[in-house]
């Protein structure tokens, strides 16, 4: 029976050496859980279409020495990710900032038509109700709409676990979790979030480690996102508090692959992944609303050429 769980070892950027990408390289889990789907996915219609679906799956990656796991097997469009990320810490809900910043990524279900099976009609087109990012800094508040201040409203839980992680007596508390999913405003939701859940671990030499637990991964398109999004995180916080980022653990519940993304991805897995690159923020800001795109630098990222896949909404 094939595992879906990671046995990695912590080779230096994610191999046995530094001149080529083996059997060792990191990626290989990512490549591995895309064949496991392959071989042995149950066919399964969806709510947006047809998947090959396998239930479980588990990623280990090293953050150490600055490494990123940007996957190499194809381009992975990190800028869009990280301006994604930053528009979540944020807070705002609001698909018309991340439009201006030439991100398109939600204007599936940020559509009127979307919205409207959904059961949004009182939202404007553009306005996603309270994903992420209001879950995130509001925790629960009373949605208004995106244009509202919901300042010292709902739960800030990302300032919670800053103040803890900067603190060397709460640090290594087993508490510091930020949830994305609140079932009293699912239904208020553009989108009910995915990657739901994340906890943050500081162990010896004050070492940063992120575990995320996503129910449900898109392979093709989203998993690629996810890596790089909740790394990216773990290496701003980290930055940010005088930590040093250590390891990121990725848990997804339902993993699947669209019907038109088998091809694609049989096309990825026959490709050698190569070294990852790495990541280095330039300053450290007064607090983590205050980063911006050209604090991150990204260096040898080497990768393969783009894979197209359509997006679902």
């Amino acid at each position: 029976m094939l595992r879906r769980i990671c046995e990695s070892a912590k080779w230096p950027n994610g191999c046995v050496n530094n001149d080529s990408a083996d059997e060792k390289h990191e990626e290989y889990q990512y490549i591995s859980l895309i064949r496991d789907i392959l071989d042995s996915g149950e066919l399964i219609k969806g709510r947006n279409g047809n998947t090959l679906t396998v239930c479980g799956g588990t990623m280990h990656f090293t953050l150490e020495n600055n490494i990123i796991p940007l996957l190499t097997t194809k381009r992975v469009a990190w800028k869009t990710c990280l301006k994604e990320l930053l528009w979540f810490i944020s807070g705002s809900t609001s698909n018309h900032e991340l439009r201006n910043q030439n991100v398109h990524i939600w204007d599936g279900n940020a559509s009127r038509e979307f919205l409207d099976s959904r059961g949004l009609q009182h939202l404007p087109e553009h306005d996603l109700g309270p994903v992420y990012g209001h879950q995130w800094r509001h925790f629960n508040a009373k949605y208004d709409g995106c244009y509202v201040d919901y300042s010292n409203e709902g739960i800030d839980q990302l300032k919670n676990i800053i103040i803890a992680l900067k603190n060397p007596d709460e640090r290594h508390s087993r508490r510091l979790v930020m949830s994305a999913w609140n079932p009293c405003q699912l239904d208020e939701m553009a989108l009910p979030p995915c990657h739901i859940l994340v906890q943050f671990h500081v162990t010896k030499d004050n070492k940063l480690s992120c575990s995320l637990y996503q129910r449900s991964g898109d392979i093709g398109l989203g998993v690629p996102f996810n890596i790089a999004s909740y790394s990216f995180l773990t290496h701003l916080i980290a930055k940010h508090c005088g930590l040093h980022a250590h390891e990121f653990f990725y848990h997804i519940g339902n993993c699947h692959i669209y019907d038109d993304h088998i091809e694609a991805l049989r096309e990825q897995i026959k490709r050698k992944p190569i070294l990852f690159p790495t990541l280095n923020i330039t300053k450290i800001r007064e607090t983590l609303d205050d980063y911006q795109f050209d604090d991150f630098e990204i260096s040898n990222y080497n990768c393969h050429k783009k894979i197209k896949m359509e997006m679902r909404k």
